[in-house]
């Protein structure tokens, strides 16, 4: 059985932030601009605080088959909110999206390289 990389997007909105959080969210905003996103084990939180409520964290996980893809998901979502619990922020609205990149067509560069590799 092969490992499959599993990309979870997890999005909501923050809520009840005081104005202390406010303010540290907002000192923190450059380390966590969208142009520094990527899905990682970790996970890696984005925001724009300054302009709307919203976040987004990207987690990088891998499973067995795709039996086992709702509980990465899980997973993921569990690792989202213990983040925002930590650090005592409100959240509402948790959705989550996984893709199963084995499922992802090929590009244009990606099919010349398997041939390649073949």
């Amino acid at each position: 059985m092969t490992t499959r990389t599993i990309r979870v997007t997890v999005r909501g909105a923050f809520d009840g932030l005081d104005a202390d959080q406010r303010a540290g969210l907002l000192a923190r905003a450059a380390q966590h601009d969208v142009a520094f996103a990527a899905y990682t084990d970790e996970g890696s939180l984005t925001y724009d605080i300054a302009t709307r409520p919203f976040f987004t964290f990207r987690f990088a996980r891998t499973a067995q088959g795709e039996q086992d893809i709702p509980a990465v998901v899980r997973d993921a979502e569990a690792d989202a909110v213990a983040y925002l619990d930590e650090h005592g922020y409100g959240y509402k609205n948790l959705s989550a999206q996984a893709v199963d990149m084995s499922q992802v067509p090929l590009g244009k560069r990606g099919r010349k390289e398997a041939t390649r590799r073949d």
